[in-house]
C-alpha cells in the first residue's frame, strides 16, 4: 500500500520539512508583530516628547490622543526623574521609556529568532 507523498502526507503526519517551514513562518510572523508593537510604542512616546517640547496645544485632539496613550506606555517611567522643569521631566522620563521599548523589542526578537 503506497501513500501519496506529493501532498505532504507521510505515514499519517506532515513531513518534517513542512513542519519546519510552518514553524519558521510562524516565528517570522511573531517577530514582525513584536517589532511592529515595539516600534509603535516607542514612536508614540517620542511623539509625546516632541509635542511637549514644541509647546503643542494641549486641547488639540492629536495632542490629547498621544498624551492619553503615552502615559500607560511609559510603564512607570513617567515619574522616574522629577526636575524643576516639566519639559525636562517629559524628555527624560518618556525618552527613557521609549528607549526601554526599543531595547525590549530588540531582545525579544533575538530570543524569538534563536528559538525559531
Amino acid at each position: 500500500m503506497a501513500e501519496d507523498v506529493s501532498t505532504g502526507a507521510h505515514e499519517g503526519g506532515l513531513r518534517r520539512v513542512d513542519l519546519r517551514r510552518a514553524r519558521a513562518r510562524a516565528v517570522g510572523a511573531l517577530i514582525t508583530a513584536v517589532r511592529l508593537v515595539g516600534s509603535a510604542c516607542a514612536a508614540l512616546l517620542a511623539i509625546h516628547v516632541v509635542l511637549t517640547l514644541g509647546n503643542a496645544n494641549p486641547d488639540n485632539g492629536i495632542t490629547r490622543f498621544v498624551a492619553y496613550w503615552a502615559d500607560p506606555l511609559a510603564l512607570g517611567f513617567q515619574d522616574l526623574f522629577v526636575p524643576a522643569d516639566p519639559k525636562l521631566a517629559v524628555l527624560l522620563n518618556y525618552g527613557i521609556a521609549a528607549l526601554f521599548w526599543l531595547v525590549a523589542m530588540s531582545m525579544a526578537t533575538k530570543i524569538l529568532r534563536a528559538l525559531g
